[in-house]
């Protein structure tokens, strides 16, 4: 290679480096940013050969184009989250982008959510009506409907997202949230199903001498259908562009911190461990590790526990360590695939935390904001927490883990369902708390148990 196309490279990966910088620090707009404004996500990677043509000829460029995309997935996300990368923020300057203004992100992203959620509401009034109207022709008595979902409408924001902006990839100018509102809405029938099964009831007599009665009763369970199926039925995705939707899903979980994507990078499975407890906290802990052997290559829905089961790893340690009744991740993430909390190609809702613990008759209490001083003293008197992370010591993205005691100087222990190494290991507690996801959907980040014992 030439010294003139060796510059030219160099000069055009770094402006891609700057590019991918900005999106996750929101540092200025770099040259490959404007571009992406101009010409969509691809116009990033145009900008980028762009600012370097004067150093390389039409095969550099090109190649340069195709080093630059990978970095650019979070880049068709603007219509929604980041409004056009050069329109003024919240702040109102001219020429300052979205990206580089917090409030205005917040804003936009609470938005779509609302959005989702008010959405979803809808779907569960739908099948409700569906649930009614199926009733009236079985000639039963009365029916029941079981929601799992009241008062706690489920679903990966992150994912529909990307999802509809995948879907949208040779249309990126039409991406807005109102165009995704309709088309949720016209997918509205395909949010939720429902199952029926029929059982008699018997109704005491009222009085001496009557006969109880038999009745007929319909018992309705409503059951989410996930995005990976309304990527099939609404969006019609292709499997590139459902990869393409995970990986914008990432990127934006990434950016915004909220440990709503959960994979474990390495997933390499280790030797089973047996029977590990860790008794250096106040309480007794049961430890399990997603990648072993045992289970790592075992379902968690249509992914494996080893690269997603942080959650039914987590969960099912707490269960074993609380309740006396042993279940292991396998079996954790059975249930909760079956009742709805597993989240396709995103780990899990994080409404796990509260439907495991309701269903094994445990207490989950949300503590999003705790002091250090406060969470070595609930960890001295007893109390173990599931905490969700965001980037840092732990994950890259998202990640339960649990905090499961205090060191005598003060240093916390966890037990990391990814790490027998970190779980081994004592922590600052000022470092747990930082790296805490943003999130505060569904009780996140921290949630507080107290033992049954």
């Amino acid at each position: 290679m030439s010294e003139h196309n060796h510059t030219g490279l160099d000069e055009a990966a770094s402006v891609a480096s700057n590019t991918m910088q900005a999106v996750r620090t929101g540092k200025a707009i770099s040259a490959a940013a404007k571009g992406a404004a101009a010409g969509g996500p691809y116009g990033a990677a145009i900008g980028a050969a762009l600012s370097a043509r004067k150093h390389i000829g039409k095969i550099a460029a090109a190649a340069l184009v195709l080093l630059a995309l990978p970095l650019l997935f979070i880049l068709l996300l603007p219509g929604i989250i980041f409004g056009s990368l050069t329109d003024s923020g919240a702040s109102g300057a001219a020429g300052q982008p979205i990206l580089n203004d917090n409030a205005a992100i917040t804003e936009n992203v609470n938005q779509a959510a609302f959005a989702i959620n008010q959405i979803l509401g809808e779907g569960i009034e739908n099948v409700q009506e569906r649930i009614a109207n199926d009733f009236a022709g079985t000639g039963g008595d009365h029916y029941e409907v079981v929601n799992p979902y009241e008062g706690d409408l489920i679903s990966n924001a992150n994912l529909f997202i990307s999802q509809y902006c995948a879907a949208k990839e040779l249309d990126f100018t039409s991406i807005s949230l109102t165009d995704m509102e309709k088309i949720l809405r016209a997918g509205l029938t395909h949010l939720y199903s429902f199952s029926r099964t029929m059982e008699m009831r018997t109704v005491p007599a009222e009085e001496d001498g009557e006969e109880d009665t038999l009745e007929t009763w319909y018992i309705y369970t409503i059951r989410y259908n996930g995005e990976a199926y309304f990527a099939d039925t609404i969006f019609a995705l292709t499997d590139e562009q459902k990869r393409l939707a995970e990986n914008y899903a990432e990127n934006l979980s990434l950016f915004l911190g909220d440990g709503l994507f959960q994979y474990a990078p390495s997933t390499n499975t280790i030797t089973a461990l047996g029977d590990v407890r860790f008794t250096d906290g106040e309480t007794e802990v049961i430890y399990f590790n997603q990648l072993d052997e045992r289970y790592a290559n075992q379902p968690y829905g249509t992914d494996h526990i080893g690269g997603y089961g942080c959650g039914p790893t987590s969960m099912a340690i707490v269960v074993s360590s609380l309740t006396g009744e042993t279940v292991d991740p396998a079996q954790m993430a059975q249930w909760a695939y079956e009742h709805g909390y597993c989240a396709p190609g995103s780990g899990s809702y994080l409404s796990i935390v509260e439907g495991v613990s309701q269903a094994y008759g445990l207490s989950a209490e949300s503590v999003p904001d705790l002091s250090p001083g406060e969470l070595r003293q609930d960890l001295s008197s007893g109390h173990i927490f599931v905490a969700l992370m965001g980037s840092g010591h732990f994950t890259s993205s998202g990640h339960f883990i649990l905090l499961r005691g205090v060191t005598l100087d003060g240093k916390i222990l966890v037990a990391d369902p990814n790490s027998r190494e970190r779980s081994l290991a004592a922590w600052d507690p000022e470092v747990i708390l930082a790296e805490l996801s943003q999130s505060r959907s569904s009780g996140a980040p921290l949630w507080r148990f107290s033992t049954l014992k």
